[in-house]
């Protein structure tokens, strides 16, 4: 065996680089803990935080808590955190009692938690209950008052703790959206959606249209050989049917007509708006004025989509 040392393969310096460097940070998810008493609107919190594009699980075991979160934090592939709610609630029984170890568990790994906790006066809870005619889930031989003394018990540090408090007792199924999109989007009013969808009459109207725009009173493209085999889409027959007298001005008015309507179905919680742009087949004139449409929408802030229903079916 030779005595000569081996060689050198790799930069000096190296190790000392590696020293110094910081091992990359793993993103984690944005948590939000929905808990409260039961009747008192953990669902349509819920529901909610999903129209918000959170990923929500119901009734999740406390000890099921941390394995989510890192389940979604090894699986954001360098995305942007996930928002993750997860309703979790004395529905879960013996697994509840461990919701505060979890917690614990979880501010030591570093996970940032916000707790949304949702009350209500026994009164309105009995009240609620007797409504929908179903036992309080710790109600068990007793009355309904026995399950939810039992609850609060339960609660009392968890509510002690919660960084966001709803008494939902005065609050109707709106004015709760209302309460929680302000905690957890700041109230933002960038949650309605516009789907903007183009159709021709002749195969009937679209079953799930709010709004229905009859724009047969433009000139057809069908009747110029030129644009017959085109469509909408295409920027001969947009320009020819934008550039019709009238066009303009129709959707331009159209979309202004829009703006209170807009507002009061933010208002009223309604956050999915489809408006139905109609011509005879579906293929011309629908299509570019669903894309004159939906681009003056965007200008305003609007998240919108485009669909063409009935493009093809000629």
């Amino acid at each position: 065996m030779s005595d000569e040392p081996s060689p050198i393969t790799v930069p000096a310096g190296i190790p000392a680089l590696e020293a110094a460097a910081e091992a990359p940070r793993l993103k984690t998810p944005e948590v939000l803990i929905i808990t409260g008493m039961s009747g008192a609107g953990r669902t349509r919190a819920a529901a909610v935080l999903e129209d918000l594009d959170w990923y929500v699980v119901d009734n999740l075991p406390a000890q099921m808590l941390t394995h989510l979160v890192g389940l979604m934090t090894h699986g954001t592939g360098g995305a942007q955190p996930q928002r993750l709610g997860a309703v979790v609630d004395v529905r879960g029984r013996e697994f509840f009692a461990d919701l505060e170890q979890v917690l614990s568990g979880l501010g030591e790994a570093g996970i940032d938690y916000r707790i949304l906790f949702l009350d209500a006066s026994d009164e309105v809870l009995v009240r609620r209950f007797e409504q929908v005619r179903r036992p309080h889930p710790l109600q068990g031989d007793g009355r309904i008052l026995d399950g939810i003394g039992a609850e609060r018990a339960m609660l009392r540090s968890t509510r002690e703790r919660a960084d966001v408090l709803i008494d939902t007792s005065d609050l109707n199924v709106h004015d709760l959206a209302r309460e929680i999109r302000a905690a957890v989007a700041g109230g933002s009013s960038d949650t309605l959606r516009v789907n903007v969808v183009s159709f021709g009459f002749k195969y009937g109207l679209p079953l799930d249209a709010d709004h229905v725009v009859d724009v047969r009173f433009l000139a057809n493209p069908y009747w110029i050989t030129e644009l017959r085999h085109l469509s909408g889409r295409d920027a001969p027959v947009r320009d020819y049917v934008l550039g019709l007298p009238g066009a303009t001005t129709f959707v331009e008015r159209y979309v202004d007509a829009l703006e209170p309507a807009l507002a009061g179905y933010v208002q009223e919680e309604k956050r999915y708006l489809t408006i139905a742009v109609g011509c005879t087949g579906g293929k011309h004139r629908s299509v570019a004025i669903s894309e004159a449409i939906a681009a003056r929408l965007r200008d305003r802030g609007l998240r919108v989509t485009v669909s063409a229903r009935d493009l093809g079916k000629e």
